[in-house]
């Protein structure tokens, strides 16, 4: 039995569920909520599986990019939990969770993408034949029309972008974006990717395992810059 956290986004979710079709999620949206809210959300996702924590035999939580306060709530909690209770940690890429969620059988390559500000999206190709996974493109930080000039023919884009730059993907692709909520990076579906071939990792030393934020947060610079040292890694850390 896998819990799973996902909050690359400013909609969170928690999964409870073996790797089958039967996972159990809840979700929110507005980050400024996940600290608060994602213990409760394990608490209901656990009692509605009919499931506690001590049934939960590994965690997996999104590896980002995306929202440096939602992956911090996730990892932090997500470490805890798996040090607390001696369970393995897994992570993958939250354009790779996006990915997953849109895919309808047989293979496919899909693009998924999102917002990393300045101008610029996060992007990732990856393709899905049957249980096996493979990234064929990032994820990493692009320019849009380098993003666009690439080739590659996508069967699926997904995710959620300023809309010029969307009017650019879908005309370069000729698909129509698939946004949130289908769009968005799901809890559930980090359960399937840790059963599929490729689809997750595990971390070997979860304790020194940080997200990868992709660009960091203004607010964590300005934080960093005033006080001299990094940014506490821990959620709640007064240090």
């Amino acid at each position: 039995m896998w819990l799973a956290l996902e909050t690359a986004t400013d909609r969170a979710s928690v999964a409870v569920g073996d790797g089958g079709q039967d996972a159990v999620e809840e979700s929110l949206t507005g980050s400024r909520r996940h600290a608060g809210a994602l213990l409760p959300m394990i608490q209901a996702v656990l009692l509605r599986r009919g499931v506690t924590l001590d049934q939960v035999s590994g965690v997996v939580v999104s590896d980002g990019p995306g929202s440096f306060t939602g992956l911090r709530v996730g990892a932090s909690i997500g470490k805890a939990l798996a040090h607390a209770r001696g369970l393995p940690l897994w992570t993958a890429p939250s354009l790779v969770v996006r990915a997953a969620g849109v895919v309808r059988g047989g293979p496919s390559l899909v693009l998924a993408v999102s917002d990393a500000l300045r101008g610029d999206l996060y992007a990732a190709a990856v393709r899905f034949d049957g249980g096996r996974v493979r990234v064929e493109l990032g994820p990493g930080v692009w320019r849009l029309d380098a993003l666009a000039a690439l080739d590659l023919a996508p069967d699926v884009l997904v995710g959620e972008a300023p809309a010029a730059a969307v009017q650019v993907l879908e005309r370069r692709t000729g698909l129509e974006m698939i946004g949130p909520p289908e769009g968005a990076p799901h809890a559930a579906r980090l359960i399937g990717l840790v059963t599929s071939e490729g689809g997750a990792r595990q971390v070997q030393d979860p304790q020194d395992w940080e997200p990868v934020y992709g660009r960091p947060a203004e607010a964590q610079a300005r934080w960093e810059i005033a006080h001299g040292r990094p940014l506490p890694d821990s959620v709640g850390d007064t240090r």
